[in-house]
């Protein structure tokens, strides 16, 4: 794959951050994809790493969980056991600084394959905000679509109901997407077109090797925007990108939007 300007060796993090930086203040549309990358610095595992949590539990299937109740039950059996981390878990410095840059209007969409409800804590609104795979602190019912919190659902849990039913005879299942599970059409939809309107795209702790939410790096960068790929791991986007930093999410972005923060208030100084 061919290099594009900004892979070229030689280029320290600092010069890689201040180019961001200027992309930042200059664009009209920025996006920015999270992965779960972002939320491991929070205490959430990744799923697919060596303790992560594909290697904890056996994922279930969508045809098994509307099929079979044993399934239904070993399926909440795993998200109870999930709940321990996640109840816990809070923005990090990651979390905070996109919420930032947001505030100091350097971000226009925020697309995330996280399903823990994080960037709305940090204080980005849900508008801005695209679910790819749900949200786990909603529930939602597989017949009528109804929709209830968690501590609804922790109510019938605590009572004894090992895998909730609404009233209209639906199975209850945390709003997310579960293997074999079809992706949410409106939102995926809605991501593409944001992604190739983007004049700057940041990637953000993914791998980028799920479908259909990994193209959406290639629909920005077919448009023309600047991307950057900020990830431990290889992706298979890194020689195509403008900037790539194998760094901590949190530690990066903190420093971009430390970055952004000064060169604002530059000529007020």
């Amino acid at each position: 794959m061919a290099e594009r300007k900004g892979q070229k060796s030689g280029i320290t993090t600092t010069q890689k951050i201040n180019r961001v930086v200027q992309k930042l203040i200059a664009a009209n549309q920025v996006v920015f994809f999270t992965g779960a990358g972002i939320s491991t610095e929070s205490g959430i595992p990744d799923y697919r790493s060596q303790g992560g949590i594909w290697d904890k539990f056996k994922p279930i299937y969508f045809d098994d969980f509307m099929a079979q109740k044993k399934a239904r039950i070993h399926y909440w059996d795993q998200r109870l056991d999930m709940e321990k981390g996640l109840k816990h878990a809070k923005p990090n410095k990651g979390h905070q600084s996109i919420a930032r840059l947001h505030e100091m209007g350097c971000l226009t969409s925020l697309i995330t394959q996280n399903i823990d409800g994080l960037h709305q804590e940090s204080g980005i609104p849900s508008d801005k905000i695209i679910e790819l795979h749900g949200n786990t602190r909603r529930v939602r019912c597989m017949r009528c679509k109804r929709l209830i919190s968690w501590e609804e659902t922790m109510v019938m849990i605590d009572a004894g109901v090992k895998a909730p039913e609404c009233t209209c005879g639906g199975y209850y299942k945390p709003d997310t997407i579960s293997f074999g599970q079809a992706m949410p059409e409106r939102e995926t939809r809605r991501a593409a077109i944001l992604s190739a309107r983007a004049d700057v795209f940041i990637v953000v702790g993914s791998t980028l090797l799920v479908q259909p939410a990994a193209l959406m790096p290639e629909y920005a960068r077919n448009a023309g925007a600047f991307l950057v790929i900020i990830n431990l791991s290889k992706t298979p986007y890194d020689a195509l990108c403008d900037v790539l930093i194998r760094d901590r999410a949190g530690t990066i972005l903190e420093r971009i939007a430390n970055g952004v923060e000064k060169n604002l208030s530059w000529p007020n100084q």
